[in-house]
């Protein structure tokens, strides 16, 4: 274990005590700060507007993405659970695309399939129907950019937590089904007292995934929005908005350290209130 302890030290530890100790200090252009500044760089943070603005847009994204990743996953997992042939194909099939790199993905999703011409996947096929090209990603109102964005996510993650999800399902007793159909219980009542209760522990795991992966989103925004360089000032999750912050011009390691102290305080609380309120860790799970 000696490697892998001194490469999490190394690696993730004193990073992150570098980042608390950085939030504390003016840091501009240096990891070696002598201004202290105390809890300066955090209220400028809780005041600034764009920041306000990215947590915003997080909200606006992990309210449909958390959700709609969670049934797609769950029926995926029923579905493939219930196969009685070549369940192992089907699974590998909605499992491959999580091997994908986010930045692959997002440039195919961006210049192929939602490029916002007429050679484009997306508006080829609103061609057929005669409807006129739309450009995805160039218009704010209405914002079309959530439809490339959301959908590149779906598909990249589905399939894992699909996985989860069928680990679960595999996990429940039969001898559960068999009573149930003796009794004379089928369908929606099934998945309502016996499938779904046997999955909580399941599901809020992946509901914890879920909204931490959604608080980290970057890759999917910053390769189908940005362009030679420049980002767009509407639809700036946290960590794009602390990357500009950053390693931006200004290079203000101060507030951006704040920044991700902040950010990571509120992935916590809401991971503990998550786990609370869904009694994670109970007995019997």
């Amino acid at each position: 274990m000696g490697p892998f302890v001194i490469g999490l030290i190394v690696f993730v530890y004193v990073p992150i005590a570098w980042s608390i100790y950085l939030s504390f200090f003016e840091s501009y252009n240096t990891v070696t700060p002598t201004k202290f500044v105390g809890a300066g760089n955090y209220l400028d943070m809780l005041r600034d507007p764009a920041f306000r603005s990215s947590l915003v847009t997080f909200l606006a994204f992990a309210v449909f993405i958390v959700p709609t990743t969670f049934v797609i996953s769950l029926g995926a997992a029923l579905l493939v659970a219930r196969t009685r042939v070549m369940q192992s194909f089907f699974r590998s099939v909605f499992f491959l695309p999580t091997a994908c790199s986010y930045v692959v993905a997002a440039l195919i999703w961006k210049m192929s399939i939602f490029s916002g011409i007429r050679s484009g996947l997306a508006n080829g096929v609103l061609g057929w129907f005669g409807i006129d090209s739309i450009p995805w990603l160039s218009l704010a109102e209405p914002p079309w950019y959530w439809l490339v964005i959301v959908t590149a996510r779906l598909w990249l993650q589905v399939g894992f937590y699909m996985i989860l999800f069928l680990a679960g399902i595999q996990r429940i007793s039969p001898t559960l089904y068999e009573a149930a159909a003796i009794d004379g219980a089928e369908g929606w009542k099934v998945f309502r007292h016996i499938t779904l209760p046997q999955l909580r522990a399941t599901s809020t795991a992946v509901l914890l995934l879920l909204l931490i992966n959604a608080f980290q989103a970057f890759d999917e925004f910053y390769n189908i929005l940005s362009t030679f360089g420049t980002y767009p000032p509407y639809a700036r999750p946290p960590l794009v908005y602390l990357y500009y912050t950053a390693l931006g011009s200004g290079q203000d390691f101060g507030h951006g350290s704040a920044g991700a102290v902040i950010l990571t305080l509120i992935i916590a609380v809401i991971a503990v209130a998550q786990g609370r309120i869904l009694r994670l860790g109970d007995r019997g799970d």
